[in-house]
């Protein structure tokens, strides 16, 4: 393995805590979501503890509040379960193009390293590996930087989240769908790249106005996987 390849898998304490500090600025405004969601799963019922342990051990803010959603005095838990994987289904694909970084570390700390795994996290540690730069640090250290921030925010919601109870009417829905935009904005630009996300935005377009719930996530992202196996850059010059 060449010394290039071998950087590549730095992952220390130096390199953790350099993409703790790189997703600090994104997990400013985790912070309101994970009020918002104290404030919620407040008003639905739950113990304190709970929240907190919810929020702590899931980490998960979409399938959090679908949860919340269904709960009551009898929860359907086979519909729960469906649910939650559905929202969460992306994770298998996220775990999959990282794979080729992660397999050579022992599988307690690859494992370790995806528990964390998130939107944000994910699109830099992966833009990080397309430009040769390592990117495990990233991946673990900015998935903890805002593990730690939507807890303290599901901690302020239960304690002061009247004062942020609908975090879209400040915009703030769009703060992680502008950051994904801008990763991909920045990254690798070509004719057949661009031919992948259109074929993956309309079928995720479709998928949002014809299928169940949060499936276009994941019917998008197979789109565009199953278009880049098909569209090469020898195909396109002829």
């Amino acid at each position: 393995m060449s010394d290039v390849n071998t950087s590549l898998h730095e992952f220390n304490r130096q390199a953790v805590w350099a993409g703790f500090k790189q997703l600090v600025p994104i997990s400013v405004f985790v912070i309101v979501f994970g009020a918002a969601f104290g404030l919620a799963a407040v008003q639905t019922g739950l113990d304190n503890s709970v929240i907190m342990a919810m929020s702590t051990l899931v980490f998960a803010g979409a399938s959090q509040f679908a949860a919340l959603e269904l709960w009551g005095r009898e929860v359907p838990i086979l519909t729960l379960v469906i649910t939650v994987f559905a929202i969460n289904a992306r994770h298998l694909l996220m775990g999959a193009t990282l794979y080729p970084w992660l397999r050579n570390l022992p599988p307690a700390t690859r494992y370790g390293v995806m528990l964390v795994a998130s939107d944000a996290n994910w699109a830099m540690s992966l833009q990080a590996f397309s430009r040769e730069q390592p990117g495990i640090g990233i991946l673990f250290g900015g998935g903890l930087a805002l593990w730690s921030f939507w807890i303290a925010g599901t901690w302020l919601g239960i304690c002061f989240g009247g004062f942020i109870s609908d975090p879209k009417s400040l915009g703030l829905d769009m703060v992680m769908g502008c950051f994904l935009l801008a990763m991909v904005a920045g990254g690798e630009k070509s004719l057949r790249l661009l031919m992948i996300w259109v074929v993956a935005a309309c079928a995720s377009l479709l998928a949002y106005w014809y299928l169940p719930d949060n499936t276009h996530v994941v019917v998008g992202a197979l789109a565009g996987g199953v278009a880049g196996v098909f569209c090469t850059e020898s195909k396109l010059e002829h």
